[in-house]
Parts: C-alpha cells; structure tokens; sequence
C-alpha cells in the first residue's frame, strides 16, 4: 500500500533511538522528508546519516524541550530546512520512574515544561502551515500508563494522560480544515527504555532480571515485546494520505497488554 508520504515534511522528536528513531525510519522509507530532533548531537549525527541512505531530505537538529529557547528554535529551524512541516510526531522522553507521591512540587514543574508544554508550544508554531495548506499530521506518542497507569510510573501516567485530552479537544478544533491529530499508545515495545525500567524492577525486588522479563511477557498476550519497528509501522499509518478519516483517536500498538476494552 502506498501510503502517500512522498515528498511530506515531517518532524520527528526523540528520534536519536527507541520509538522516535523507528517513527523517522519508517517515514523516510516511505518517501517524507525527515527533521529529526533530540539532545545529542553526536546521535543526531548517526541518525541523520541513516536517514539520509533512504534517499530523502534529511535535517537533524539538537533541542532540549525543557528549554523554551531550543523549542522556538526547533520550529523555525525546521520550517527553514524543509520550507514547511505537515506532520509532527511529539515524542518525548520518559521522565524518572517512582510512586506519584515521592514527587516533589518543583519537579513537577520541569517535567511539566519537558514532557506537556514544549509539544503544547511546538505544535502552536506549526499548526497555522498545516491549516492553510488544509493537510497536517500531528501524532503524539503516550505511554500505556494513559489508559492503565503503571504504579512505578507515576509521573509520566499523570503528565502524559494530559496529552491525550489536549489532542482531542484540539483534533476537534481542527478536523474541518484537513489536519487530523492523534495518539498512539506503545504497549511494552523493546527500546533502551523499557530494558532499563525492567532492570530496576529486578534491582527492587531482588529477582533475577530473566524472570522479571518472563513475568512482564506472561502479560502479554502475544506473549512477546513489541519491535521498535513494529511502532513505526503504525505511527506512518496514521499520520499518512490513507489515514485521512482517522482523528481524535487513542491508537494502542501493545500486543493486547492494556486489559481494558
């Protein structure tokens, strides 16, 4: 299936590995002109360099989204090297696991400003191209914690689950004019991430890390994590031509392990 990428300008966040990677992978095989954005700029270096063997237009730019400044700067940045972005792919990084009520007040503020207001401000800056061109893409990337919280993630279940009620109000605000916004819900996928938070659990409890892995994949019931590529397969999906008619929605990519309907 064609997915009608071609010649698209997207802006990836997070793409220097895990999720945010495979998302600008994917994109780019199917022919979108790809910024990729994170903190390092050495990753950067590598993931441009990756990207740039698809054949398509590729930016890599650094940006710290707990910093207003780089924020600003991503988006001009990103209008200058593609002459205009349709899709936007908000994927942030996991803030650090714990119980909701260890968190401090001041670190609410930071991750508030990380994780909620740069996607909230980005997307402001890029929203008007989209809606005078009446085609835009704006995906943003949650945490199964949306829809069932995880009890060792209690600031990302709180901070994220406010991104899925903003993209609604908005998807809504916006449908008319042909841009669609989304959410997609990755299940335990198998990135760096979720390695290290299954490495803690194991360190918590004093359990080998194999039979936690065991335990966490009995909770699936594919039985298996998901494939970083896998993600990416379904991210292109939705912000694509063929996914025209999809808007407002909470898409979940995770072998069946959220238990509620």
């Amino acid at each position: 299936m064609d997915l009608g990428l071609r010649g698209k300008r997207a802006l990836v966040l997070g793409a220097t590995g895990g999720l945010g990677f495979a998302v600008a992978m994917a994109l780019a095989r199917e022919g979108a002109d790809v910024v990729a954005s994170g903190r390092s700029p050495d990753r950067l270096a590598d993931v441009e360099a990756r990207l740039r063997e698809t054949g398509v237009r590729v930016a890599a730019l650094p940006c710290d989204l707990a910093r207003e400044a780089d924020v600003d700067a991503l988006a001009g940045g990103a209008l200058a090297a593609l002459g205009g972005i349709d899709i936007l792919v908000n994927n942030t990084g996991g803030p650090p696991p714990g119980p909701v009520s260890a968190v401090a007040p001041e670190a609410w503020r930071v991750h508030f400003e990380a994780m909620v207001l740069s996607v909230i401000r980005l997307t402001g800056r890029l929203l008007p191209g989209m809606r005078e061109r009446r085609w835009g893409r704006i995906l943003t990337s949650t945490t199964s914690g949306v829809i069932q919280p995880s009890p060792e993630l209690g600031i990302s279940n709180t901070l994220r689950a406010s991104l899925v009620t903003w993209s609604k109000t908005l998807a809504n605000e916006v449908a008319a004019e042909g841009v669609t916004v989304n959410v997609i819900v990755p299940g335990r996928i198998h990135t760096a991430r979720v390695e290290a938070l299954d490495r803690l659990a194991a360190e918590r409890s004093g359990r080998p890390l194999a039979d936690v892995e065991a335990e966490r994949r009995r909770a699936i019931p594919m039985g298996r994590y998901g494939e970083p590529e896998e993600y990416g397969a379904v991210a292109a999906f939705l912000v694509s031509d063929r996914a025209s008619y999809i808007t407002g929605s909470t898409v979940r990519v995770d072998g069946g392990y959220i238990r509620c309907v």
